[in-house]
């Protein structure tokens, strides 16, 4: 192992002074010195930052190799293992150093106690921890120093800063980003974007350098392993939606899932593969892992998760979702699920759903299902493909068999409903031509609306639906 002889003290994250939090750091600091001498204090700090960027440049060295080299990831133990490894070399380097410059050298008890708190912060969520560990929270939101989250319920709450400064949430962003997934994120003023997944499932979104002050959204999803029937139970469809919903994934059909920012597409995604069969072979393309259908061997023991890739500090090795797309249809996929539609991967889905791939699934933001085509034809014109708007509709009318729209019901916080199904069924020049077989009633809940075609009701009957429970007295949304 190497480490830098360089005074750790003169590095900067974000280049530049990071104003005090409210709460004082995690590590060892001046009050945990016996009798608070100032050069102990400043040596503290200096071993403390010399650790934490030996130990985040030396896991993300070599996390890069072993993906270079094809090497299997590190497991959590041997990556702690490594850690501790790293972190008592960089002490001793770092007390070298302080003598060799006639610093003030760290006691032994306190060095321990840094390292230890070192570790615990690079392994663990730090400050974020106990946010993550309740069940309630969706949405975790931060700005520097403050701390904003959304509940389950829908209430909004500001907390206690999670960190001392802006420099030790870049820091702590870094390392989390550091180790996720199967390649590093970095997070620097060269890569002041950062999007990754804890090992929780939680997407993390991260932004320094263009902004005043860091920021960070995270998104939690309550539900990693979820059926169409959990969601009849929690009120956001009812039962013969459930079955409906059940035949159209089945019956493999093509389905686009629409709504607004955190309504919960990402949920019934993973609602509707709780649908396929489980002898399926299925490829997931997302922009940072989020699905999670291949934690469950059972219910999927054939899927290939695949992730798009971040240009390097040169710009070079991107690998965008359109081009994982097209490689997918290499592979013998049953379906393709595409996490998130936002740019000109609109078209290899739109090719895979057509090409013998039916019951293929994606999600799309939109306010309405109408508006999805209009998304979709945005979308397309930016692909390499330059397709006009009459030819992207005829390549979604052909793709394409529904839209499922979420909505949040008026005056309800926090409730998610499905208010919307749309049947496409052909296009005529610059419009897709769809009917609404559930429409939103009073309250945006989804009631029945145009009839599905006939070839279209025989599919889904063959697949399992009982049209009888269109003819419902008791009427629509009960038990």
């Amino acid at each position: 192992m190497t480490a830098s002889h360089a005074d750790p003290s003169s590095s900067s994250i974000n280049g530049t002074p990071a104003p005090g939090g409210a709460i004082p750091p995690r590590l060892p600091g001046p009050t945990d010195i016996p009798g608070r001498n100032p050069d102990q204090a400043s040596a503290v700090e200096r071993l403390r930052a010399h650790l934490r960027q030996e130990v985040s440049a030396q896991l993300s060295s070599r996390i890069q190799a072993d993906e270079d080299a094809g090497r299997p990831a590190l497991q959590p133990v041997e990556r702690r293992r490594m850690a501790q490894a790293i972190l008592a070399d960089a002490a001793e380097k770092q007390a070298q150093y302080e003598l060799d410059s006639g610093g003030a050298v760290v006691a032994q008890d306190v060095e321990l106690r840094v390292i230890g708190a070192t570790l615990d912060e690079i392994f663990g969520m730090a400050g974020l921890e106990p946010l993550l560990a309740n069940p309630e929270i969706e949405n975790i939101n931060i700005n520097g120093d403050r701390v904003f989250v959304r509940y389950a319920s829908g209430k909004r709450e500001c907390l206690a800063p999670i960190v001392g400064s802006d420099t030790e949430l870049v820091e702590l962003i870094r390392d989390l980003a550091a180790r996720s997934g199967v390649e590093e994120r970095r997070f620097d003023r060269g890569s002041p974007v950062v999007n990754f997944q804890l090992p929780g499932g939680e997407r993390v979104a991260a932004v320094m350098a263009v902004t005043m002050r860091p920021s960070v959204a995270i998104r939690r999803h309550r539900f990693r392993r979820v059926t169409l029937a959990h969601l009849r139970e929690n009120g956001t469809l009812d039962r013969v939606l459930e079955s409906f919903l059940t035949a159209m994934v089945r019956g493999r059909k093509n389905c686009l899932v629409t709504g607004g920012v955190a309504i919960g597409k990402t949920t019934l995604l993973r609602a509707f593969a709780s649908a396929i069969p489980a002898w399926e072979r299925l490829f997931t393309i997302e922009d940072v892992f989020e699905l999670g259908l291949g934690e469950d061997k059972q219910a999927h023991p054939d899927v290939t998760e695949m992730q798009a890739r971040e240009p390097n500090i040169e710009g070079q090795g991107a690998i965008t979702q359109s081009d994982l797309v097209w490689q997918s249809l290499r592979m013998s996929p049953d379906r393709v699920i595409v996490g998130e539609v936002r740019g000109p991967e609109v078209i290899p889905m739109c090719n895979a759903m057509s090409m013998g791939n039916d019951g293929s699934m994606a999600t799309l933001h939109s306010s309405t299902s109408s508006g999805a085509f209009t998304k979709l034809a945005a979308y397309a014109v930016q692909g390499p493909e330059r397709l006009p708007l009459e030819a992207t509709n005829l390549l979604v009318a052909s793709a394409l068999h529904f839209v499922v729209h979420l909505s949040k019901p008026r005056g309800e916080d926090g409730k998610r409903v499905l208010s919307s199904v749309r049947e496409v069924v052909g296009a005529d020049g610059p419009q897709v031509i769809s009917n609404e077989v559930w429409r939103p009633g009073p309250d945006l809940r989804a009631i029945p609306g145009v009839p599905l075609r006939t070839d279209t009701m025989d599919d889904l009957v063959d697949a399992g639906f009982d049209p009888d429970l269109l003819n419902r007295t008791e009427g629509w949304w009960t038990p």
